[in-house]
């Protein structure tokens, strides 16, 4: 067993989230702003044996729960055998998608061991979903969050609030956790990255969720853990919750325990650290990885990849020097 996976900051990294790709069949403006965005080249990539091969690494080191995400992870033809290799490790299996595809793979999620999902939704509107997503999907979203439900998987939804585009849907959000225990929202600040015309004006904090819903809830907060990125209520009475993932005005860095691996194979230590550590390139030349892990996390700031606050003037362009969030992986 190798050591655990930790920065000068005594946290330790048990939290593997991996991008399989940066297509998507969506244009979240957020998210990739541009139609005529260039994506990797397959050569690119990870492969499905590849893909197995470090997330073994990782498990070894201690990682503890996997996340797959995208771009939009199921828009991969390999998926299904991505799925099924990494559901016979040890760690739990979990994925992040916009649940279009996702009625052709309960199959493939149930028998990898797949309990739980988060769902890309950031409204409840049909207009302002073609809006934002630039694609006329609403429909076959809902209808698939339905039959994930009946399937008794638990669904979080996640939502980006964004002043001026959909805040004014938060308290429709926490309504859908009222009568349904299986049903989690996670409300997101709007984050900086390459090209999504990020500012601060755009974000709704997590004070100012918070009052928005107090305006219309009873609401109790609830416990969790140190890593948690979310701040968890639950509406009283009510069968699930709703959590706020407050990024820029309450960030969760002191208890961070998540590790980046982009879907080119680069390992990331942090959402908006700029550097990156090749993995994929030593692996193909049959090199062992793990000095180049423990190497990258000792090399870990404290909060934000060392940038400036958000608040300061320079954060913008000082945030947008990074990867565009579908290339990143959410």
């Amino acid at each position: 067993m190798s050591l655990p996976i930790t920065d000068t900051f005594g946290r330790k990294h048990t939290y593997l989230r991996i991008s399989l790709t940066d297509k998507c069949n969506l244009r979240c403006t957020y998210c990739m702003p541009q139609e005529d965005m260039q994506f990797m080249p397959s050569k690119w990539l990870m492969q499905a044996d590849e893909i197995q091969a470090l997330a073994e690494i990782f498990v070894e080191m201690g990682v503890e729960k996997i996340r797959l995400t995208g771009g939009e992870p199921l828009v991969r033809k390999d998926v299904g055998q991505i799925v099924s290799g990494l559901g016979k490790l040890s760690a739990s299996l979990t994925l992040t998608t916009n649940a279009v595809f996702i009625d052709q793979f309960i199959g493939d999620l149930k028998e990898a061991g797949v309990g739980s999902l988060n769902v890309s939704l950031d409204t409840l509107k049909e207009e302002r979903f073609k809006n934002i997503t630039k694609r006329d999907h609403f429909t076959k979203t809902l209808d698939n969050i339905q039959l994930l439900l009946a399937e008794n998987f638990v669904v979080k939804l996640n939502m980006v609030v964004m002043r001026g585009v959909n805040d004014d849907e938060v308290n429709d959000f926490v309504r859908l956790t009222v009568d349904q225990p299986n049903l989690h929202v996670r409300f997101i600040e709007f984050m900086p990255f390459n090209g999504n015309q990020w500012d601060m004006s755009k974000i709704v904090s997590y004070a100012d969720l918070i009052s928005d819903i107090n305006t219309e809830f009873d609401f109790q907060k609830l416990s969790g853990e140190l890593q948690d990125t979310a701040q968890r209520f639950q509406v009283t009475g009510g069968a699930g919750t709703f959590g706020i993932i407050g990024t820029v005005t309450h960030p969760f860095c002191a208890g961070c325990n998540r590790i980046r691996l982009t879907a080119d194979g680069k390992l990331k230590n942090c959402l908006f650290d700029t550097s990156e550590m090749d993995l994929l390139t030593p692996l193909r030349q049959g090199q062992d990885v793990r000095d180049l892990i423990y190497s990258h996390f000792h090399k870990k700031h404290f909060a934000h990849g060392g940038h400036v606050d958000f608040s300061e003037k320079q954060a913008k362009s000082e945030y947008e020097t990074n990867r565009k969030m579908i290339a990143i992986g959410g």
